[in-house]
């Protein structure tokens, strides 16, 4: 599969886990988690497509229904909901995620996570995910339901730079420009519980669940020669925004890399680029036995 860096990860793949089998998907497991979470945890998300594809994103707040009860909306309705932060929100499903990264870790040769972060995602029976991509590695952990992955070459044409730039200066979502065309491109993935999925870094991908209720931990994780594409791409985002026009990151080797994301820790603490989706407006809220399962706040 063609990408902008050729590390460890080359191709999609499928790697057993034991996750679901250690309970961290049932139901009751669940419910207690979404009662204790803070509520500043929660993405709670709507996608809506036209003809074409495209995509628009509407966003919830988590409402004052129990975790039970929430836990039904989401498998009635088209919600998508994450669970930031699952190391704090989940740390006995994040430890025994940790342990399952590192065996998948050894099957890639010279891969070394320097960090790593993730969010547990439940997501309704018909909820789908548009075409995005992650500035970071990522191990797609299922556990419950079947989902049907779709994921692209990492190159220019699927994937320009300057939208990675705005992605990852925090300028706009990681939703990307999407044409049908992209689909004669895409290896597609049908994932069941019990199973973790890796791709090349960088690959756009977008998901669609199969009809069922689906639970599944995405964990993030960067290795140094991500770090410096990233704090590259920053960089260039800030040059470009003062009408510079730099090189791309495709050409540069290792200590420009290093060196851009040196100066891109600078540009942050300066505020080199004020973020532009710090907040979304949240305009509907989780309701049992309405449309979509929310209700528009204030309804």
């Amino acid at each position: 599969m063609t990408t902008r860096y050729s590390g460890p990860i080359r191709e999609a793949a499928i790697h057993a886990h034991s996750l679901n089998a250690q309970g961290f998907a049932e139901d009751a497991w669940l419910a207690a988690l979404l009662d204790r979470c803070p509520a500043d945890l929660f993405d709670i998300n709507l996608y809506d497509y036209d003809a074409e594809g495209q995509v628009s994103l509407r966003t919830g707040a988590r409402g004052r229904l129990s975790g039970a009860e929430l836990l039904e909306a989401i498998k009635a309705g088209r919600l998508w909901v994450n669970i930031r932060d699952a190391a704090d929100a989940a740390p006995d499903l994040w430890d025994a995620a940790m342990a399952e990264f590192a065996r998948i870790q050894k099957s890639y040769p010279g891969m070394k996570a320097v960090t790593n972060a993730g969010q547990l995602i439940l997501s309704s029976p018909k909820a789908r995910v548009p075409y995005h991509f992650d500035p970071a590695g990522v191990v797609l952990f299922h556990l419950r339901g079947r989902k049907r992955i779709f994921v692209y070459p990492g190159d220019e044409a699927h994937l320009a730079e300057r939208d990675m730039e705005q992605v990852v200066a925090r300028q706009t979502t990681e939703e990307l420009p999407y044409v049908r065309a992209f689909e004669d491109d895409a290896t597609v993935i049908d994932l069941e519980p019990g199973q973790a999925l890796t791709w090349p870094l960088y690959a756009p991908h977008r998901v669609e669940n199969l009809d069922r209720f689906c639970v599944s931990l995405s964990m993030d994780f960067q290795t140094w020669p991500s770090r410096w594409r990233n704090g590259a791409l920053y960089t260039n985002a800030v040059l470009r925004g003062r009408g510079g026009r730099p090189r791309p990151t495709d050409v540069m080797q290792t200590p420009e890399l290093a060196a851009r994301w040196a100066a891109s820790l600078a540009l942050k603490r300066v505020g080199g680029l004020k973020s532009r989706i710090a907040h979304f407006e949240r305009d509907f809220e989780p309701e049992l036995g309405v449309e979509d399962g929310a209700r528009a706040l204030g309804a």
